[in-house]
Parts: C-alpha cells; sequence; structure tokens
C-alpha cells in the first residue's frame, strides 16, 4: 500500500442523461456512474457532479448522501424538503439497508466474516483514511464470498456504519484491496481494473410518503 494518496486527476464521464432507475413526486434514484463526484469539488475544475447533472434535468433535486467519486451505483436524490429531511434522518439513524458488490484482489479462504475497525482521517494524507484504535469512530462490514475467479473474489459488502472508504479500507486491511483502487491498493491490485470495482447495488428505505419500505437495485457492471 503506498503512503500517500496518488495524484487527483478529475476527469468526470461525458456528459449526457442521467440514468434514472426511478422518480416520483418526492424522490430521484440514479445509477451514479464511476468517476463523477456526487458534490462539487473544493476547485473550479471539479464543479461538475452528480449534484449539478442532476439539478440541469430536476431543478429541485437536492442530495441526501453521497458516494465516492469512483464508486458506481444506486444513489437517491430528494425533490422535496420533506423527502431530505425523511430519508436523511434514516440514513443518520442507520435505519436504511444498503448492499456492494467489490472485485478484491486474491481468493478469501473464508465464505463470510464481519471487520470491525475504528477508521479516522489520515490528515497528512488526505483522503486517505486511515484505522486507529484510540481516536478511531466505530466501523463494522460484513462481507459475503459470491465467487471466486481467476485469483480473485468477487464479494457482497453489507456496511455496517457509513465512515468515509469504509468499504475500500476494511477490504485493503484484510489483505484483500479493491481492484482499481487508487488510495489503498498496491500497484498489482490498482492495475488490475481500470475503474474501482465498488458497485452500491441495492439501496432500502421507507418512502417518505407514507412510509412503505421500497428497494432500489442496479446490476454491477463488472
Amino acid at each position: 500500500m503506498s503512503e500517500l494518496p496518488r495524484p487527483f486527476d478529475y476527469r468526470p464521464p461525458p456528459a449526457g442523461p442521467l440514468p434514472v432507475l426511478h422518480q416520483d413526486a418526492h424522490l430521484l434514484v440514479i445509477d451514479k456512474p464511476s468517476g463523477l463526484l456526487t458534490v462539487p469539488g473544493n476547485r473550479p475544475e471539479r464543479a461538475d457532479c452528480l449534484e449539478s447533472r442532476a439539478r440541469a434535468e430536476f431543478p429541485d433535486a437536492r442530495i441526501i448522501h453521497r458516494l465516492d467519486m469512483d464508486t458506481s451505483g444506486v444513489i437517491v436524490l430528494a425533490l422535496t424538503a420533506h423527502a431530505q429531511a425523511h430519508i436523511g434522518k434514516q440514513f443518520e439513524k442507520r435505519q436504511t439497508t444498503k448492499s456492494y458488490v467489490a472485485r478484491v484482489w486474491g481468493e478469501m479462504t473464508d465464505d463470510e466474516g464481519e471487520v470491525d475497525e475504528p477508521i479516522i482521517t489520515d490528515w497528512p494524507n488526505r483522503p486517505r483514511q486511515m484505522i486507529c484504535h484510540e481516536r478511531g469512530r466505530p466501523a463494522q462490514t460484513r462481507w459475503r464470498v459470491l465467487e471466486r475467479p481467476d485469483g480473485v473474489t468477487r464479494l457482497q459488502l453489507t456496511p455496517r456504519t457509513g465512515r468515509s472508504h469504509q468499504l475500500r479500507l476494511h477490504m485493503a486491511h484484510l489483505g484483500h484491496p479493491i481492484l482499481g483502487d487508487n488510495l489503498y491498493a498496491h500497484a498489482e491490485a490498482l492495475a488490475a481494473s481500470d475503474r474501482l470495482c465498488l458497485h452500491a447495488e441495492r439501496l432500502g428505505f421507507r418512502h417518505p410518503d407514507g412510509g412503505a419500505p421500497v428497494i432500489f437495485e442496479s446490476p454491477a457492471p463488472f
């Protein structure tokens, strides 16, 4: 694993309509492409993002949660202030259900397990995070093997908490970094894919209009 973040050169995917999985009067569910920031970055050249692209088509769209720039998959935006508060509170209270698909380096021996390692920002090496038992915030990730093709492992990942870079850091901690991870993977694992092999495949929560459970899914593109 490298000691410093690799250079950040923002090259978002080509402009065009966002893949909409669902839309109603209250919410908008999008299949976020890999390589696109969720919200604007801290420099003018990083202004292009999911939020700005969504608002070009849906002016009332409001961010509720985020996915890492290089993570693809299901993300929900609110179209009303009520929906933003309602769903946002579910994320805050861990009442949503989330699962991801990842391809990681090497063949994992066990079929399932859990990582319970606290996480804190690695301030000298931002945006990297690090495991810290003294000052880190609790972080738990369940993992389950889906298949072991050609020397790599395909996993279903279920985060019990929502720390920044949690899945990426936890997999690297196990010695099985996610393929294409430019922050936590060693050189071979980074070169094994032209994108981060992490995809938010499933998101469930209670609909802000009436509270009925809803689930949205997107198959992993890798």
